[in-house]
């Protein structure tokens, strides 16, 4: 991983084989159609949280060539930091993206959990999420307290070690009252409350746990208020709050009128509306950084299941317009202000690490779509043309399957997943042969010079990871020092597990009907 403020271009060596490749891919339509195991790719997206595990693993660790890595973070600060996770291929815990990371887990649980539950991966999901929301509780030492990072991205880039093998310092950093950082603390309350929602039923203790951390949180957060990487330096070359705070406070107050269902919080998202930019902003990317368009399907979402006083209502219809904005863009169906495609298909955003606002894409049409079916809505009227549920379905479909392979390099973007995958991913742990392998220690300098310029795959196989993605014309180049692509992080990933369960059930269902109907077919020849 290299600082996510650079946004240099990639080279065009490729352009021939991918003119070709685009050729064959408008020749070839069918090989585009080919049926994807959803269900797998499910699986695999949750294996991968658990390679990126810090801290002391547990048992049931099915990563196996993972190791205990991390076990002495916060001790220089007299804190216990142990636990969390690494964002990407190196082993700072950067505290936005990992709770942006649970947030979205916590979302597809809450969306889709019983698709998740058929599709028997109902606890890995859970265990997904109490990773996270563990390490949470641990940093939020203090009402007006939260350690936001372990590590700093200079240092930790200077080595390429095992994270068992780790050297780096592994100093702490915290916001409080003299520095504030409400986008951190702010996203971090709407991860445990949206958890809480999650454990309510199978654990209402942890679940009233959580909700008290994501009050005091937002507390804090509103309180205090500040951008993070203004208290936290060592956070402004990676991941740097562009969006500011206000995205972040609306969104824990969405979440914790979810969560509580006090008028408080939803009072608060009516009334910093306009000032915070929640019913202003017409935005075109979903991200760690950037919340706005999810806050704006929110309360979409909740219009149709709440009880709001008719001033409430007008502003929530504004929230609601801007997020019709954002789905209508992804269609193409603005009247200029639309998503890129690529020739292949994909939805593009920025040439670094393409693959996140994708995924994000792919939930938000998917949970949308199911939004205006569940408010007997028949069509979505964009700017340039009305537009069905379905169609909402069918791009993220289309996303998802691109990512999957169905796409002119015929390459799966997620890890592990298909015949031909990313190989060479931009990670420190897989590229270096597992410890429980060869167990001798391994330098901070050692991994580059043995392991960082190998030309082979990397040996251990970071299943479930969605890797950055190829560039406007859809080429991929997969090399280790190619980080703009072939780097995944936990934030790619999560956003994926929703729309994974809910194409499953929903292919299961097509495939029951189209039994259904054979047997019946076949019962009247017999007949």
């Amino acid at each position: 991983m290299r600082s996510r403020q650079q946004r240099r271009g990639g080279g065009d060596h490729l352009s021939s084989f991918v003119s070709v490749a685009a050729i064959l891919w408008v020749v070839l339509p069918v090989a585009a159609a080919k049926a994807f195991d959803y269900k797998d790719a499910l699986s695999k997206s949750l294996l991968y949280f658990e390679a990126q595990r810090s801290g002391r693993l547990p048992y049931g660790q099915r990563v196996t060539w993972r190791g205990h890595s991390g076990l002495t973070d916060g001790l220089q600060q007299g804190v216990d930091l142990v636990g969390g996770y690494y964002d990407a291929g190196d082993h700072v815990k950067f505290g936005l993206p990992m709770a942006f990371t649970i947030t979205m887990l916590s979302w597809s649980v809450i969306e889709y959990g019983d698709e998740i539950a058929a599709a028997g991966e109902y606890h890995h999901a859970l265990e997904a999420i109490k990773w996270g929301t563990d390490y949470f509780i641990k940093a939020h030492t203090h009402p007006y307290v939260l350690w936001a990072e372990v590590g700093d991205g200079d240092t930790d880039h200077y080595c390429w070690q095992r994270p068992e093998d780790m050297t780096t310092p592994r100093q702490a950093y915290k916001i409080d009252t003299e520095n504030p950082g409400s986008d951190v603390a702010g996203e971090t309350a709407a991860a445990m409350a949206a958890a809480s929602i999650v454990f309510r039923k199978s654990d209402k203790h942890y679940s009233h746990l959580l909700l008290h951390h994501a009050q005091r949180l937002f507390e804090f957060a509103d309180k205090y208020r500040g951008k993070y990487d203004s208290s936290i330096r060592e956070a402004r070359s990676y991941y740097p709050s562009w969006s500011g705070y206000e995205d972040e406070l609306l969104w824990a107050a969405m979440w914790l009128h979810k969560a509580t269902g006090t008028p408080q919080y939803m009072e608060y998202v009516v009334s910093n509306g306009e000032g915070f930019g929640g019913t202003g902003w017409a935005m075109t990317e979903f991200s760690w950084d950037a919340k706005y368009a999810g806050i704006q399907i929110l309360a979409s979402k909740l219009l149709s299941v709440g009880n709001f006083s008719a001033a409430q209502k007008r502003v929530l219809k504004q929230y609601e317009s801007k997020g019709e904005h954002y789905i209508c863009a992804c269609l193409n169906k603005n009247n200029g202000s639309n998503l890129h495609r690529t020739p292949g298909g994909m939805l593009f955003v920025r040439q670094w690490n393409n693959m996140q606002y994708v995924s994000s894409a792919a939930f938000l049409l998917t949970a949308y779509s199911d939004y205006l079916e569940e408010a007997g809505r028949d069509v979505l009227r964009c700017p340039a043309g009305a537009v069905r549920p379905q169609e909402l379905v069918a791009l993220a479909t289309s996303q998802v399957d691109y990512i999957l392979g169905a796409n002119p390099m015929g390459i799966s973007y997620l890890v592990g997943y298909g015949r031909r995958y990313a190989m060479r991913v931009h990670h420190r742990g897989s590229s270096i042969v597992s410890y429980k392998s060869s167990n001798g220690f391994i330098g901070c300098m050692q991994g580059y010079y043995d392991w960082y310029g190998r030309r082979g795959q990397n040996p251990n196989v970071v299943t479930g990871a969605l890797v950055g993605g190829p560039d406007s014309h859809d080429r991929f180049r997969d090399h280790r020092g190619n980080y703009m692509q072939t780097e995944a992080c936990t934030y790619n990933t999560a956003p994926l597990v929703g729309v994974l369960a809910k194409l499953h059930q929903q292919k299961s269902h097509q495939h029951l009907q189209e039994v259904t109907a054979s047997s019946s077919l076949s019962y009247l020849e017999f007949a």
